[in-house]
This record gives C-alpha cells, structure tokens and sequence, in this order.
C-alpha cells in the first residue's frame, strides 16, 4: 500500500541557507499541521530542526501517530576532501533514525545543492560545459558509494540518491551517468518529479527507466512559466523558487495521472513524499498541504 507523506520543507525549512529560513516555524507546529492536513509520514528536515535524541524524537512522531520516513543530506559529493564528512553526517543522521527505531527510513543522499555558482544560475537550463568532467564523475560515484556502503554495514539503513537542480546531477543525462557508475544494490533512486521535469525529463520515462532502482518517491509539480520568468529576469534558482516554480500539485506540467498508473504498475508500495517548497510570503503551508492532499485523493491515493 503507498503511504503519502509531507516534509518540513513544505514549510520553508530547506535544506540550504536562505535569509528566508530566519522565519521558519517550529518542528511542533510543522508536525502538527502534517499530521492535520492527513499525511501519514514526515522526513527530519535540518539536522537539529526535531529533536536529535532519539527518544524524543520517536516521542514527537508518535504523538502525532505519523512515521519518520527519511532524512536529506547534502554532501560535496564532487570533492574528494568533503566525502569523509558526508560520511559522518550520514552515519550520524542514520544513527538516529536507527535509535528511534525506524529502521525502514532512508538517507536521501543529495549533492550540496546550491553551492556552485554556475550550476545555481543555469538551473533548469544545463548544458555539458557545466557538467563532471570523467575525473570528478569518478569522486562523485566513489563518495555515494562510500556513505551507502557505511550506513548500510553500520545501521542497515538503505541509501537513496535525490537529483536535484541547482547540483551536479540535475538533468537525466547526469542521473543516467550516476546509476550506471553505481552499485544497484547499495544506492537506490529518489525521483522526485518536480526536479526531474525542471532539469528536463519526463518523470513517467524515468520510472520505465528506472522502475528497479527507485525506492524512493517525491511528488513535487513544476511551473515552466516560473522558471522562464526567473530567466528571463536573470535569476537563479533561488529566484524561480521564490517565484514559485515548485508550485501546488496539478498546477504544474507534472502528469502525476500517469504517474501513479505506472507506479501501481509497477507494484510499487512505499512512501510518495510531498514536497512544496514554500517560503515565506509565498502563502499558508498548512493550506498548500490540504490542496496538496485532496489533489491526491483524486487520484486514487
């Protein structure tokens, strides 16, 4: 059976340093307002958003009867220097998660996002000069491997790799290299639909593409006018974040009809994770979630 989830970043809290986040809401009213607009499941947010004792931690979900479902970190992955404390905070992250006994969630492995100018200007628009060259694609694959081969041996938790635009791995081509460099039994796919149509794809060709290797799944739609419109501004991609780019589900050019026909197809039966990113000023999150949660309902989940 899918399950549906939300995350705190549908409540601003990113994963990324924005001035934005100084008005972030606590974890108690973001669990609060997940659990009341009829989702099942939360991921962590920020390291230190919830609580970071697991007691506490299983305490909060609990209380809200909702599961913790994964947990996102970002690492220099293209860095060779950075790939020993990715694996830190990855063992740290599933250390948790592991304690609060919840032994089914994932690591959602990222490249740190945000933090290479050229790929954060050009977001939604790469070509192959921004791209790894064979020497760097070589680090990167080594450094997932390596945080997924940890996490497994040391807490049995299984990794998951989140494409995302503004990184390395944006566009389908890059996702492409990354699963053929990497061991299909140790890292898994988090597709995430809004960021695979904003770096160019087709999200139902990459679950036909892909359907052994996605374990994960984020619902998240795409508004092309957002991003021409941060273009064409000469925005990056926080600029076509703030202009709403990632906006309510079915609003966007994501067929999420199609989506979940092949994802039923294919048996899948994990969690669907809703993700909306919104910031400040860009309206209530609690009434972007109930939208969010009925737009599904509609399409029989």
């Amino acid at each position: 059976m899918i399950k549906i989830a939300n995350a705190p970043c549908s409540w601003g809290v990113l994963e990324f340093d924005m001035a934005e986040k100084s008005e972030e809401k606590g974890f108690q009213e973001v669990l609060n307002e997940i659990e009341e607009t009829g989702y099942v499941g939360t991921e962590l947010g920020d390291w230190g958003f919830m609580p970071s004792e697991p007691i506490s931690l299983r305490k909060e979900i609990q209380e809200r009867k909702l599961e913790l479902v994964g947990a996102f970190v970002p690492v220099d992955l293209s860095n060779e220097e950075k790939h020993d404390s990715g694996v830190a905070n990855a063992l740290q992250t599933a250390k948790l998660m592991s304690d609060a006994n919840y032994k089914e969630s994932f690591i959602i492995l990222a490249d740190d996002n945000g933090s290479n100018f050229e790929r954060t200007l050009n977001a939604g628009r790469v070509d192959k000069s921004m791209m790894l060259s064979e020497g760097q694609w070589k680090i990167f694959a080594h450094g997932t491997e390596k945080i997924a081969r940890a996490v497994k041996e040391q807490y049995g938790l299984k990794t998951v790799f989140h494409h995302h635009c503004g990184g390395f791995i944006e566009t389908p081509e890059e996702i492409n290299q990354l699963m053929e460099l990497t061991d299909p039994n140790l890292l898994g796919l988090c597709l995430d639909m809004g960021h695979y149509a904003f770096g160019g794809g087709d999200p139902s060709v990459a679950i036909e593409k892909y359907k052994e290797r996605i374990w994960h799944v984020h619902f998240k739609d795409y508004d092309p006018l957002a991003a021409k419109a941060a273009n064409d501004a000469g925005e990056d991609y926080y600029g076509a974040l703030k202009r709403g780019v990632f906006c309510e589900l079915g609003k966007g050019i994501v067929d999420f009809q199609s989506i979940v026909s092949l994802l039923k197809k294919l048996n899948y039966k994990d969690w669907i994770v809703v993700e909306q990113d919104v910031l400040p000023g860009m309206g209530n999150p609690k009434n972007h979630a109930i939208k969010n949660r009925n737009y599904i309902k509609t399409l029989g989940l």
